[in-house]
Protein backbone atom coordinates (compact mmCIF):
# COMPACT_ATOMS: atom_id res chain seq x y z
CA UNK A 1 0.00 0.00 0.00
CA UNK A 2 1.04 3.68 -1.59
CA UNK A 3 1.53 6.32 1.12
CA UNK A 4 -1.61 8.46 0.74
CA UNK A 5 -1.25 11.54 -1.20
CA UNK A 6 -1.37 14.34 1.56
CA UNK A 7 1.71 12.39 3.20
CA UNK A 8 3.68 13.01 -0.02
CA UNK A 9 2.89 16.37 -1.28
CA UNK A 10 3.67 18.20 2.37
CA UNK A 11 7.17 15.74 2.66
CA UNK A 12 10.43 16.27 1.30
CA UNK A 13 12.65 14.49 -1.97
CA UNK A 14 13.55 11.08 -0.59
CA UNK A 15 16.63 8.87 -1.92
CA UNK A 16 14.29 5.55 -1.29
CA UNK A 17 11.46 4.29 -3.74
CA UNK A 18 8.03 5.11 -2.93
CA UNK A 19 4.65 4.22 -4.44
CA UNK A 20 1.59 6.76 -4.60
CA UNK A 21 -1.87 5.60 -5.68
CA UNK A 22 -4.52 7.50 -7.14
CA UNK A 23 -6.80 8.95 -9.82
CA UNK A 24 -5.65 10.79 -12.65
CA UNK A 25 -6.58 14.81 -12.58
CA UNK A 26 -4.47 15.92 -15.42
CA UNK A 27 -2.52 14.81 -18.14
CA UNK A 28 -0.42 16.61 -20.66
CA UNK A 29 2.44 14.79 -23.25
CA UNK A 30 5.71 15.93 -24.77
CA UNK A 31 8.02 14.36 -27.24
CA UNK A 32 9.99 12.43 -24.62
CA UNK A 33 8.02 12.75 -20.96
CA UNK A 34 4.27 12.29 -19.94
CA UNK A 35 3.46 14.83 -17.02
CA UNK A 36 -0.33 13.53 -14.87
CA UNK A 37 -1.35 14.60 -11.56
CA UNK A 38 -2.73 12.07 -9.26
CA UNK A 39 -5.22 12.28 -6.14
CA UNK A 40 -6.51 9.99 -3.77
CA UNK A 41 -9.10 12.19 -2.30
CA UNK A 42 -6.96 12.86 0.91
CA UNK A 43 -6.22 16.55 0.00
CA UNK A 44 -6.48 19.39 -2.45
CA UNK A 45 -3.14 18.65 -3.74
CA UNK A 46 -2.04 16.35 -6.31
CA UNK A 47 0.82 15.34 -6.97
CA UNK A 48 2.66 15.59 -10.41
CA UNK A 49 4.29 12.43 -11.76
CA UNK A 50 6.84 13.05 -14.46
CA UNK A 51 7.90 9.59 -16.36
CA UNK A 52 10.16 8.82 -19.23
CA UNK A 53 8.02 7.33 -22.35
CA UNK A 54 10.89 6.49 -24.44
CA UNK A 55 9.98 2.37 -23.76
CA UNK A 56 7.24 0.96 -25.96
CA UNK A 57 6.17 -0.70 -23.18
CA UNK A 58 5.77 2.54 -21.05
CA UNK A 59 4.63 4.51 -23.82
CA UNK A 60 1.92 1.87 -24.96
CA UNK A 61 1.06 2.26 -20.91
CA UNK A 62 0.90 5.68 -21.03
CA UNK A 63 -1.05 6.17 -24.12
CA UNK A 64 -3.99 4.76 -22.54
CA UNK A 65 -4.06 6.48 -19.53
CA UNK A 66 -6.33 9.33 -19.44
CA UNK A 67 -8.72 11.49 -17.04
CA UNK A 68 -10.08 9.41 -14.43
CA UNK A 69 -7.78 6.43 -14.81
CA UNK A 70 -6.78 5.15 -11.49
CA UNK A 71 -2.98 4.49 -11.56
CA UNK A 72 -0.35 2.84 -9.23
CA UNK A 73 3.46 4.78 -10.20
CA UNK A 74 6.38 4.25 -8.74
CA UNK A 75 9.76 5.95 -8.33
CA UNK A 76 11.53 8.60 -6.21
CA UNK A 77 10.16 11.98 -4.92
CA UNK A 78 12.65 14.67 -5.72
CA UNK A 79 12.72 18.23 -5.27
CA UNK A 80 9.66 20.17 -8.07
CA UNK A 81 11.37 22.82 -10.09
CA UNK A 82 8.02 24.17 -10.87
CA UNK A 83 5.95 26.92 -8.80
CA UNK A 84 2.61 25.12 -8.44
CA UNK A 85 4.15 21.75 -6.03
CA UNK A 86 7.06 21.08 -3.49
CA UNK A 87 7.90 17.97 -5.10
CA UNK A 88 6.86 15.44 -7.65
CA UNK A 89 7.54 11.95 -8.24
CA UNK A 90 10.10 10.72 -11.21
CA UNK A 91 8.55 7.51 -11.83
CA UNK A 92 10.44 4.50 -12.73
CA UNK A 93 7.25 2.87 -13.86
CA UNK A 94 3.45 3.09 -13.94
CA UNK A 95 0.78 0.72 -14.13
CA UNK A 96 -2.90 1.01 -15.16
CA UNK A 97 -5.22 -0.12 -12.76
CA UNK A 98 -8.72 0.85 -14.33
CA UNK A 99 -8.72 2.60 -17.70
CA UNK A 100 -11.78 5.76 -18.28
CA UNK A 101 -12.42 6.28 -22.04
CA UNK A 102 -11.90 9.74 -22.28
CA UNK A 103 -15.46 10.29 -24.50
CA UNK A 104 -17.63 8.73 -21.85
CA UNK A 105 -16.05 9.87 -18.68
CA UNK A 106 -18.00 12.92 -17.58
CA UNK A 107 -15.39 15.05 -15.50
CA UNK A 108 -12.89 17.30 -17.20
CA UNK A 109 -10.86 19.75 -16.14
CA UNK A 110 -13.51 22.69 -16.14
CA UNK A 111 -15.97 23.76 -12.90
CA UNK A 112 -19.11 21.52 -13.12
CA UNK A 113 -22.24 23.10 -11.94
CA UNK A 114 -23.35 21.48 -8.80
CA UNK A 115 -26.73 20.85 -10.04
CA UNK A 116 -24.91 18.51 -13.02
CA UNK A 117 -22.72 16.94 -9.98
CA UNK A 118 -25.68 15.80 -8.35
CA UNK A 119 -26.68 13.58 -11.24
CA UNK A 120 -23.56 11.44 -11.06
CA UNK A 121 -23.53 11.62 -6.83
CA UNK A 122 -21.21 8.29 -7.91
CA UNK A 123 -18.60 10.69 -9.30
CA UNK A 124 -18.66 14.02 -7.65
CA UNK A 125 -16.40 12.85 -4.52
CA UNK A 126 -13.61 13.35 -6.74
CA UNK A 127 -13.82 16.80 -7.33
CA UNK A 128 -12.51 19.61 -5.01
CA UNK A 129 -15.28 20.97 -3.57
CA UNK A 130 -17.21 17.69 -2.59
CA UNK A 131 -14.06 16.04 -1.71
CA UNK A 132 -13.47 18.67 0.83
CA UNK A 133 -17.20 18.89 2.03
CA UNK A 134 -16.35 14.93 2.48
CA UNK A 135 -13.18 15.13 4.87
CA UNK A 136 -14.97 18.31 6.72
CA UNK A 137 -17.77 16.31 7.40
CA UNK A 138 -15.66 13.34 8.50
CA UNK A 139 -13.99 15.31 10.83
CA UNK A 140 -16.90 17.19 11.79
CA UNK A 141 -18.35 13.45 12.80
CA UNK A 142 -15.34 12.87 15.01
CA UNK A 143 -15.34 15.77 16.74
CA UNK A 144 -19.03 15.11 17.68
CA UNK A 145 -18.09 11.89 19.39
CA UNK A 146 -14.76 13.00 21.29
CA UNK A 147 -16.70 16.02 22.38
CA UNK A 148 -19.32 13.72 24.34
CA UNK A 149 -16.48 11.16 24.83
CA UNK A 150 -14.12 13.35 27.14
CA UNK A 151 -17.32 14.78 29.09
CA UNK A 152 -18.67 11.28 29.90
CA UNK A 153 -21.23 11.18 27.75
CA UNK A 154 -22.49 7.46 26.57
CA UNK A 155 -23.74 6.87 22.94
CA UNK A 156 -26.72 5.35 23.00
CA UNK A 157 -28.00 3.85 19.12
CA UNK A 158 -31.42 4.56 19.26
CA UNK A 159 -34.54 2.68 16.97
CA UNK A 160 -34.64 3.51 13.34
CA UNK A 161 -37.82 1.77 13.18
CA UNK A 162 -40.34 3.45 15.70
CA UNK A 163 -44.44 3.05 16.76
CA UNK A 164 -44.51 7.02 18.27
CA UNK A 165 -44.19 10.43 16.38
CA UNK A 166 -41.72 12.17 18.34
CA UNK A 167 -42.67 15.64 17.21
CA UNK A 168 -46.12 14.70 16.34
CA UNK A 169 -45.88 16.50 13.02
CA UNK A 170 -47.47 12.93 11.15
CA UNK A 171 -44.29 13.91 8.69
CA UNK A 172 -43.33 10.25 8.89
CA UNK A 173 -42.33 7.30 6.28
CA UNK A 174 -44.43 4.21 6.83
CA UNK A 175 -42.83 0.71 7.26
CA UNK A 176 -44.96 -2.12 6.38
CA UNK A 177 -45.18 -5.84 5.10
CA UNK A 178 -48.68 -5.38 4.12
CA UNK A 179 -49.19 -6.13 0.39
CA UNK A 180 -49.55 -3.10 -1.52
CA UNK A 181 -52.06 -4.91 -3.89
CA UNK A 182 -54.57 -6.57 -1.28
CA UNK A 183 -54.13 -4.60 2.34
CA UNK A 184 -55.88 -5.98 4.61
CA UNK A 185 -59.22 -4.15 5.79
CA UNK A 186 -61.00 -3.71 9.24
CA UNK A 187 -63.52 -1.04 9.59
CA UNK A 188 -62.85 0.90 6.22
CA UNK A 189 -58.99 1.08 6.93
CA UNK A 190 -56.00 -1.00 6.93
CA UNK A 191 -55.37 -3.54 9.51
CA UNK A 192 -52.40 -2.90 11.02
CA UNK A 193 -52.77 -5.42 13.55
CA UNK A 194 -51.89 -7.81 10.88
CA UNK A 195 -48.27 -6.05 9.52
CA UNK A 196 -45.21 -7.31 10.64
CA UNK A 197 -45.20 -5.43 14.41
CA UNK A 198 -48.64 -5.44 15.02
CA UNK A 199 -49.61 -1.53 14.64
CA UNK A 200 -48.54 0.92 12.70
CA UNK A 201 -44.84 2.20 12.61
CA UNK A 202 -42.38 4.32 10.88
CA UNK A 203 -38.77 5.56 10.02
CA UNK A 204 -38.26 7.65 13.00
CA UNK A 205 -37.88 11.50 13.03
CA UNK A 206 -36.18 11.61 16.36
CA UNK A 207 -34.22 9.60 18.76
CA UNK A 208 -35.33 11.82 21.56
CA UNK A 209 -37.94 10.15 23.54
CA UNK A 210 -35.78 6.89 23.27
CA UNK A 211 -32.23 9.03 24.74
CA UNK A 212 -34.21 10.29 27.68
CA UNK A 213 -34.85 6.59 28.76
CA UNK A 214 -31.08 5.97 28.87
CA UNK A 215 -30.63 9.82 30.25
CA UNK A 216 -32.56 8.49 33.29
CA UNK A 217 -31.04 5.77 33.80
CA UNK A 218 -26.90 6.54 32.70
CA UNK A 219 -27.04 10.40 33.44
CA UNK A 220 -25.49 11.80 30.01
CA UNK A 221 -25.96 9.43 27.07
CA UNK A 222 -26.01 11.62 23.22
CA UNK A 223 -27.40 9.52 20.06
CA UNK A 224 -25.90 10.68 16.49
CA UNK A 225 -27.82 8.61 13.41
CA UNK A 226 -29.98 8.96 10.32
CA UNK A 227 -33.62 10.25 10.82
CA UNK A 228 -36.20 10.66 8.43
CA UNK A 229 -38.88 13.22 7.59
CA UNK A 230 -41.62 12.55 4.59
CA UNK A 231 -41.97 16.35 4.09
CA UNK A 232 -43.06 16.90 0.50
CA UNK A 233 -40.63 20.06 0.40
CA UNK A 234 -37.87 20.55 -2.66
CA UNK A 235 -36.03 23.07 -1.57
CA UNK A 236 -32.89 23.78 -0.80
CA UNK A 237 -32.72 22.86 3.12
CA UNK A 238 -34.66 19.74 3.40
CA UNK A 239 -34.11 16.38 2.89
CA UNK A 240 -36.37 13.16 3.47
CA UNK A 241 -33.02 11.45 5.30
CA UNK A 242 -30.86 13.31 7.29
CA UNK A 243 -28.72 13.02 10.42
CA UNK A 244 -29.25 14.29 13.89
CA UNK A 245 -27.25 14.47 17.14
CA UNK A 246 -29.21 14.82 20.20
CA UNK A 247 -27.29 14.89 23.41
CA UNK A 248 -29.80 14.26 26.66
CA UNK A 249 -28.93 15.33 30.12
CA UNK A 250 -30.23 14.33 33.71
CA UNK A 251 -30.08 16.46 36.23
CA UNK A 252 -29.42 19.66 33.67
CA UNK A 253 -32.15 22.37 33.37
CA UNK A 254 -32.69 24.83 30.62
CA UNK A 255 -29.43 26.22 31.72
CA UNK A 256 -26.88 23.72 31.67
CA UNK A 257 -28.79 22.77 28.49
CA UNK A 258 -27.66 26.74 26.51
CA UNK A 259 -24.10 26.19 28.46
CA UNK A 260 -23.82 22.74 26.79
CA UNK A 261 -25.01 23.75 23.45
CA UNK A 262 -23.27 26.73 23.15
CA UNK A 263 -19.54 24.78 24.33
CA UNK A 264 -20.43 21.79 22.27
CA UNK A 265 -20.68 24.36 18.75
CA UNK A 266 -17.34 26.49 19.34
CA UNK A 267 -15.69 22.83 20.28
CA UNK A 268 -16.86 21.61 16.61
CA UNK A 269 -16.32 24.84 14.91
CA UNK A 270 -12.60 24.79 16.47
CA UNK A 271 -12.36 21.19 15.34
CA UNK A 272 -12.91 22.08 11.77
CA UNK A 273 -10.61 25.52 11.78
CA UNK A 274 -7.66 23.62 12.93
CA UNK A 275 -7.60 19.90 11.33
CA UNK A 276 -9.24 21.59 7.79
CA UNK A 277 -7.61 24.41 6.76
CA UNK A 278 -6.47 23.84 3.64
CA UNK A 279 -10.06 22.65 2.50
CA UNK A 280 -11.57 25.77 4.48
CA UNK A 281 -9.18 27.91 2.69
CA UNK A 282 -10.91 26.55 -0.71
CA UNK A 283 -14.94 27.14 0.82
CA UNK A 284 -13.37 30.41 1.87
CA UNK A 285 -12.17 31.16 -1.48
CA UNK A 286 -14.71 30.10 -3.58
CA UNK A 287 -17.93 29.33 -1.88
CA UNK A 288 -18.39 31.49 0.63
CA UNK A 289 -16.01 34.60 1.17
CA UNK A 290 -15.26 35.54 4.77
CA UNK A 291 -16.71 32.11 6.45
CA UNK A 292 -13.28 31.37 8.22
CA UNK A 293 -13.61 34.76 9.91
CA UNK A 294 -17.06 34.29 10.72
CA UNK A 295 -16.55 30.91 12.10
CA UNK A 296 -13.79 32.40 14.32
CA UNK A 297 -16.19 35.06 15.58
CA UNK A 298 -18.58 32.28 16.85
CA UNK A 299 -15.49 30.48 18.31
CA UNK A 300 -14.28 33.38 19.76
CA UNK A 301 -17.86 34.71 21.16
CA UNK A 302 -20.06 34.71 24.56
CA UNK A 303 -23.77 33.69 23.36
CA UNK A 304 -26.01 36.58 24.37
CA UNK A 305 -29.21 35.18 26.05
CA UNK A 306 -32.62 36.53 25.45
CA UNK A 307 -35.97 35.52 26.59
CA UNK A 308 -37.97 34.98 23.19
CA UNK A 309 -40.51 38.00 24.22
CA UNK A 310 -37.79 40.15 24.81
CA UNK A 311 -36.96 39.23 20.76
CA UNK A 312 -40.22 39.98 19.54
CA UNK A 313 -39.82 43.82 21.03
CA UNK A 314 -36.69 44.06 19.89
CA UNK A 315 -37.83 43.13 16.41
CA UNK A 316 -40.75 45.09 16.62
CA UNK A 317 -38.83 47.95 17.51
CA UNK A 318 -36.12 47.82 15.08
CA UNK A 319 -38.39 49.26 12.30
CA UNK A 320 -36.88 46.74 10.02
CA UNK A 321 -39.16 45.56 7.48
CA UNK A 322 -39.98 41.90 7.47
CA UNK A 323 -41.99 39.76 4.81
CA UNK A 324 -43.68 38.06 7.80
CA UNK A 325 -44.52 40.83 10.31
CA UNK A 326 -43.46 40.19 13.98
CA UNK A 327 -45.86 39.23 16.67
CA UNK A 328 -46.17 37.39 19.87
CA UNK A 329 -47.11 33.89 19.32
CA UNK A 330 -45.75 33.78 16.15
CA UNK A 331 -42.50 30.82 15.15
CA UNK A 332 -39.57 33.30 14.58
CA UNK A 333 -38.60 33.08 10.71
CA UNK A 334 -35.20 32.62 9.21
CA UNK A 335 -35.48 36.54 8.41
CA UNK A 336 -35.99 37.42 12.21
CA UNK A 337 -33.13 35.27 13.28
CA UNK A 338 -31.16 36.31 11.21
CA UNK A 339 -31.52 40.15 12.41
CA UNK A 340 -31.45 38.96 15.59
CA UNK A 341 -27.76 37.81 15.46
CA UNK A 342 -26.42 40.06 12.75
CA UNK A 343 -27.92 43.31 13.58
CA UNK A 344 -29.16 43.34 17.39
CA UNK A 345 -27.02 41.49 18.99
CA UNK A 346 -24.06 41.06 16.63
CA UNK A 347 -23.66 37.20 16.99
CA UNK A 348 -25.00 33.99 18.06
CA UNK A 349 -27.92 34.29 20.54
CA UNK A 350 -29.39 32.04 22.49
CA UNK A 351 -33.71 32.55 22.48
CA UNK A 352 -35.91 30.81 25.04
CA UNK A 353 -38.77 30.43 26.96
CA UNK A 354 -41.20 30.33 23.35
CA UNK A 355 -44.84 29.94 23.25
CA UNK A 356 -46.43 26.80 24.14
CA UNK A 357 -48.87 26.68 21.08
CA UNK A 358 -45.54 26.47 18.99
CA UNK A 359 -43.64 24.12 20.90
CA UNK A 360 -43.84 19.97 21.57
CA UNK A 361 -45.44 18.80 23.92
CA UNK A 362 -42.54 17.12 25.69
CA UNK A 363 -41.10 21.03 26.71
CA UNK A 364 -41.24 21.77 30.40
CA UNK A 365 -44.30 24.59 31.04
CA UNK A 366 -43.18 27.31 32.45
CA UNK A 367 -44.90 28.83 35.67
CA UNK A 368 -46.35 31.66 33.60
CA UNK A 369 -48.16 28.60 31.54
CA UNK A 370 -47.95 30.86 28.44
CA UNK A 371 -44.24 29.12 27.47
CA UNK A 372 -42.22 26.54 27.65
CA UNK A 373 -38.38 26.33 28.57
CA UNK A 374 -37.37 25.78 25.04
CA UNK A 375 -33.97 27.37 23.42
CA UNK A 376 -33.32 27.80 19.90
CA UNK A 377 -29.41 28.86 19.10
CA UNK A 378 -29.17 31.20 16.42
CA UNK A 379 -26.20 31.98 14.67
CA UNK A 380 -25.34 34.72 11.95
CA UNK A 381 -25.53 33.96 8.57
CA UNK A 382 -28.43 30.81 8.97
CA UNK A 383 -30.68 31.53 12.10
CA UNK A 384 -31.33 28.41 13.90
CA UNK A 385 -29.10 25.76 13.95
CA UNK A 386 -29.76 23.97 17.58
CA UNK A 387 -33.48 23.56 19.10
CA UNK A 388 -33.47 22.05 22.37
CA UNK A 389 -35.50 22.47 25.87
CA UNK A 390 -35.73 21.53 29.36
CA UNK A 391 -38.09 18.19 28.98
CA UNK A 392 -41.28 18.26 30.84
CA UNK A 393 -40.38 15.86 33.84
CA UNK A 394 -44.03 16.59 35.95
CA UNK A 395 -46.41 13.67 34.79
CA UNK A 396 -50.14 15.14 34.96
CA UNK A 397 -48.71 18.15 33.32
CA UNK A 398 -46.93 16.10 30.53
CA UNK A 399 -50.00 13.92 29.81
CA UNK A 400 -51.95 17.14 29.46
CA UNK A 401 -49.53 18.34 26.82
CA UNK A 402 -49.66 15.40 24.92
CA UNK A 403 -53.35 15.48 24.82
CA UNK A 404 -53.24 18.84 24.07
CA UNK A 405 -51.27 18.06 20.43
CA UNK A 406 -54.15 15.55 19.91
CA UNK A 407 -51.79 12.22 20.71
CA UNK A 408 -52.86 9.66 22.63
CA UNK A 409 -51.01 9.07 26.05
CA UNK A 410 -51.31 5.13 25.87
CA UNK A 411 -48.98 5.70 22.91
CA UNK A 412 -46.41 6.77 24.97
CA UNK A 413 -47.03 4.82 28.20
CA UNK A 414 -43.32 4.28 28.68
CA UNK A 415 -42.37 7.91 28.59
CA UNK A 416 -44.84 8.65 31.27
CA UNK A 417 -43.48 5.65 33.38
CA UNK A 418 -40.02 7.96 32.85
CA UNK A 419 -41.92 10.35 35.08
CA UNK A 420 -43.66 7.92 37.60
CA UNK A 421 -40.05 6.28 39.04
CA UNK A 422 -37.57 8.50 39.67
CA UNK A 423 -38.61 11.60 37.56
CA UNK A 424 -35.66 14.26 37.20
CA UNK A 425 -34.71 17.66 35.79
CA UNK A 426 -33.37 16.89 32.64
CA UNK A 427 -32.94 18.73 29.35
CA UNK A 428 -31.63 18.24 25.69
CA UNK A 429 -31.23 19.58 22.43
CA UNK A 430 -31.63 18.68 18.81
CA UNK A 431 -28.39 19.41 15.96
CA UNK A 432 -29.51 18.80 12.15
CA UNK A 433 -26.05 17.74 10.83
CA UNK A 434 -25.94 18.40 7.45
CA UNK A 435 -26.90 21.85 8.53
CA UNK A 436 -24.00 22.27 10.77
CA UNK A 437 -21.81 21.01 7.63
CA UNK A 438 -23.67 23.86 5.36
CA UNK A 439 -23.06 26.52 7.81
CA UNK A 440 -19.38 25.44 8.40
CA UNK A 441 -18.97 25.14 4.62
CA UNK A 442 -21.10 27.76 2.84
CA UNK A 443 -22.68 25.45 0.66
CA UNK A 444 -26.07 26.81 -0.17
CA UNK A 445 -27.83 23.07 -0.96
CA UNK A 446 -27.74 20.97 1.87
CA UNK A 447 -28.19 18.12 -0.78
CA UNK A 448 -24.55 19.22 -2.01
CA UNK A 449 -23.42 17.90 1.82
CA UNK A 450 -24.76 14.83 2.13
CA UNK A 451 -22.83 11.71 0.36
CA UNK A 452 -26.47 10.65 -1.29
CA UNK A 453 -29.54 13.06 -1.12
CA UNK A 454 -32.71 11.49 -0.42
CA UNK A 455 -35.58 14.17 -1.66
CA UNK A 456 -38.70 14.39 -3.10
CA UNK A 457 -39.25 11.93 -6.24
CA UNK A 458 -35.27 11.37 -5.96
CA UNK A 459 -33.77 8.44 -4.17
CA UNK A 460 -30.61 7.44 -7.18
CA UNK A 461 -27.38 6.24 -5.92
Amino acid sequence: MGKRIRELVDSDPQEHTITAEGWVRTKRDSKHFCFFEINDGSSLKSLQVIIDKTTDEIKHTVQQITTGSSVICTGMLAESPGKNQRVELKADSVELIGPAPADTYPLQKKRHSFEFLREIAHLRPRTNTISAVARVRSTMSMAVHRFFHERGFCYIHTPIITTSDCEGAGEMFRVTTLPMDKIPMQDGSPDYSRDFFGKTAGLTVSGQLEAETYALALKNVYTFGPTFRAENSNTSRHLAEFWMIEPEMAFCTLEGNMAAAEEFLKYVFAAVLEECAEDMELFNRWIQPGIIESLQGVVGSSFTHMPYTDAVQELERSGASFEYPVSWGMDLQSEHEKYLTEEICRGPVIVTDYPREIKAFYMKLNDDERTVRAMDVLVPRLGEIIGGSEREDRHDLLVKRIRESGLDPQDYWWYLDLRRYGSVPHSGFGLGFERAIQYVTGMQNIRDVIPFPRTVGSAEF
